[in-house]
């Protein structure tokens, strides 16, 4: 028969709840009798069950991230990076992670967060793709149920969270190209719900006013964020009467849409039209032409979330609770 919490307390002399505060770490334990629990622990080889733990803790022992997307995404390289990132420091942090995916702004996805919440099945949340009005952060917020965001609301801001500067990203990348010689610089972006098309598209627009270059509506549209989009959108663009010299990508997919459709237009990438993204996933290295990108440490940014969410969990003091982090501008042969 295994040896139980009561087997252990008996040895010692010891209550049950004073045994498992000295296991689980409790501050009120004198260390003289965390060290007494611990050595006739290993002696009886007792192993306190998870589910025991979880109970006496009150905790779940998990934290969850629900992926919003409408179609299977787990294809996309940033979503990939970003899991990755999110579950390797979990593992390390021996904690669990529960992974789902749901419609974005849809009936499902507010039942789903209330479901998580409610039953306690995950002690916080990882959020990205934060919206322009997101009734995640003020759920969360209100109900003061521990979260961190890859992002952050125009509304409200005061949540642990690590925020890119895209804006300026966006800029240095029309600089880049109006060095190369473009003043007809196309822009596909994202739903504008979005804080990441907000952010991105006052970039490229801050840059056309720093070389006084004009405000063109038709140089402008709105993509839905994957490879299919960019390339249809981009058909429209160089069917204008006047079409653009370069193109931006609001993400790499966007842009890696972009290259096919130039491509089958028989222009070359670089020469004839300058293409550029954002993101840095691995594919725009080894797509042809490179990809000229705005790189962000994804796989990275996804683990310094998850260990911020962690220390909110057990109430440690957090030095920031917004760390702003510049992209890097990698310049391939997409822009000539």
């Amino acid at each position: 028969m295994p040896v139980t919490i009561r087997d252990l307390a008996h040895k010692l002399n010891l209550s049950i709840t004073t045994i498992s505060r000295a296991i689980d770490g409790y501050s009120d334990v004198a260390e003289t009798t965390r060290q007494r629990v611990i050595q006739a622990a290993r002696e009886l080889d007792y192993q306190p069950t998870s589910a025991a733990r979880q109970l006496r803790r009150q905790r779940a022992d998990a934290i969850g991230y629900i992926l919003p997307t409408s179609s299977p995404r787990f294809s996309d390289p940033f979503y990939a990076n970003f899991l990755t990132g999110l579950c390797d420091q979990a593992a390390e942090s021996q904690i669990d992670m529960i992974i789902t995916s749901c419609p974005p702004e849809s009936d499902r996805e507010q039942a789903l967060y209330r479901r998580w919440f409610e039953s306690k099945r995950v002690d916080g949340m990882v959020l990205n793709r934060i919206r322009v009005q997101d009734w995640r952060v003020e759920f969360l917020s209100e109900h003061q149920f521990p979260f961190v965001a890859l992002g952050n609301t125009p509304a409200c801001s005061d949540f642990p969270c690590i925020v890119i500067n895209e804006r300026k990203g966006f800029e240095q990348l029309v600089e880049h190209l109006v060095s190369k010689g473009h003043r007809r610089i196309a822009y596909i972006g994202a739903s504008p719900s979005l804080v990441i098309q907000v952010e991105r598209f006052a970039g490229y627009r801050r840059g056309l006013e720093l070389f006084n270059l004009p405000f063109d509506e038709k140089l402008v549209i709105q993509g839905d964020l994957t490879e299919d989009g960019g390339y249809q959108t981009a058909r429209k663009l160089l069917q204008l009467s006047d079409p653009p010299t370069a193109i931006l990508g609001c993400n790499d997919l966007t842009a890696l849409g972009v290259l096919r459709t130039v491509q089958e237009a028989g222009k070359l990438v670089g020469k004839d039209i300058a293409v550029a993204g954002y993101d840095g996933i691995k594919e725009t290295e080894f797509s042809y032409p490179p990809l000229t990108t705005l790189f962000q440490p994804t796989y990275e940014i996804a683990r310094r979330l998850t260990a911020i969410l962690i220390a909110r969990i057990n109430g440690d003091k957090l030095d920031k609770t917004q760390v702003i982090l510049e992209p890097e501008l990698i310049i391939r042969a997409s822009t000539g």
